[in-house]
């Protein structure tokens, strides 16, 4: 068994192609998983190494040779070591086996649904003028100057503003307002003129000047994002939603803040942030979430896992006993998708991880094979059922 901190050394030197046989054999012992709670073996459900085999064979999807994260920077610890996960997936495979044999290749070519592919690098920038740029697609370079600011795509999924040198003051700059919306399948990066790097999941907005002027440097938030701010004393960093603020100085965070989530989330990595709302402030450490809506008199701050609340910046769908309607909402939105309900459907919670850049398919037998949800898929509509 390796430790924590060796599995994500190997784990980012498999994402470059770099592993030895010797070593991608040892992450060979982890998979991604989806449970419910309570999941239990059966020790009467058949012969385990040859299903252990099986599982082996399957590993190469679950730690895909080569692929890009959003970022270089922290990664996510994959739970599927847990011995009692493993042997629940060995069941559902004895299961799979005593079903009718499949049908013909040409048959299941017929028969098998369009793919619903990953999210990607998407987004469309506002210029302070109205101009709207594609970014998607956009080969790389100087897009353009704003207030002594050149803003440039520097590769593929990352925008970034930089000063231009012996450019004026802050003080003295323009105030020129740039927008950039992520659309639902897309996911981008940002560095703004002071340094502060944002990571924009699916649907959001962000709305921030292309450089900095006054007492403090504010950002306007309409979903998800992770800010690692740079620095400044002098000059706090706010990031305005919905009728809350997130108040630092230089820190990591992350906030999460759908329109059609009842909760406003701010997860604390690094540092200390100050939460306002409501006439209300609250404090939060590292390892810390708080939540907030407009109806609460009182932030809810509890102690929570800050790997779950950035899994999806570092490639990855994490579920910490969360009800299905939560977790189809994330799905909905990366894949881009329609999800239906039937009246009156039982809320189930699940846990676990998986990739985020795997055909939807694959994330939704993940859960399927839990037997407590089934779904249906027609174009890019999915119908939940018990």
């Amino acid at each position: 068994m390796i430790t924590k901190e060796e599995f994500l050394i190997l784990y980012k030197k498999n994402l470059a192609g770099e592993c030895t046989p010797e070593e991608k054999q040892l992450l060979e012992s982890y998979q991604d998983d989806i449970v419910m709670p309570d999941s239990k073996w059966e020790a009467d459900l058949g012969e385990k190494k040859r299903l252990h085999r099986i599982l082996k064979a399957k590993l190469d999807e679950s730690i895909p040779e080569k692929y890009s994260p959003v970022s270089s920077g922290r990664y996510i610890w994959l739970r599927a070591a847990a011995a009692v996960v493993i042997l629940f997936t060995i069941g559902i495979l004895i299961w799979r086996a005593q079903l009718p044999s499949a049908p013909k290749q040409s048959d299941a070519i017929a028969l098998s649904p369009q793919k619903i592919l990953p999210g990607g690098n998407k987004a469309y920038l506002t210029m302070a003028n109205g101009k709207v740029i594609t970014l998607n697609g956009l080969k790389n370079g100087m897009l353009g100057s704003q207030t002594g600011v050149n803003i440039n795509k520097v590769k593929d999924g990352v925008l970034s503003y930089k000063k231009q040198e012996n450019g004026a003051k802050d003080e003295t700059r323009e105030l020129a307002y740039n927008t950039i919306n992520i659309p639902r399948g897309g996911q981008y990066q940002l560095e703004l003129s002071d340094g502060t790097k944002v990571w924009l999941n699916s649907a959001s907005v962000l709305k921030y000047p292309a450089a900095f002027t006054g007492n403090q440097r504010k950002v306007e938030l309409s979903g998800e994002a992770y800010f690692e701010v740079a620095k400044d004393r002098t000059k706090p960093f706010v990031v305005s939603v919905d009728g809350m603020a997130v108040q630092v100085l230089g820190t990591h965070f992350n906030v999460m803040a759908y329109s059609d989530e009842k909760l406003i989330k701010t997860t604390l990595l690094e540092g200390s942030v100050k939460l306002i709302g409501n006439n209300r402030q609250a404090l939060l450490k590292p390892g810390q979430q708080g939540a907030f809506n407009n109806q609460q008199s009182e932030f809810n701050v509890n102690d929570v896992d800050v790997d779950d609340a950035v899994a999806w910046k570092n490639g990855f769908f994490a579920f910490n006993n969360e009800d299905i309607q939560t977790i189809m909402k994330r799905i909905s939105r990366w894949y881009d998708v329609d999800v239906v309900f039937p009246e009156k459907f039982r809320r189930k919670n699940f846990g676990g991880t998986v990739s985020r850049f795997k055909d939807v398919s694959e994330v939704l037998n993940a859960l399927e094979l839990t037997g407590s949800v089934h779904f249906k898929t027609e174009g890019r509509r999915i119908t939940v059922m018990p």
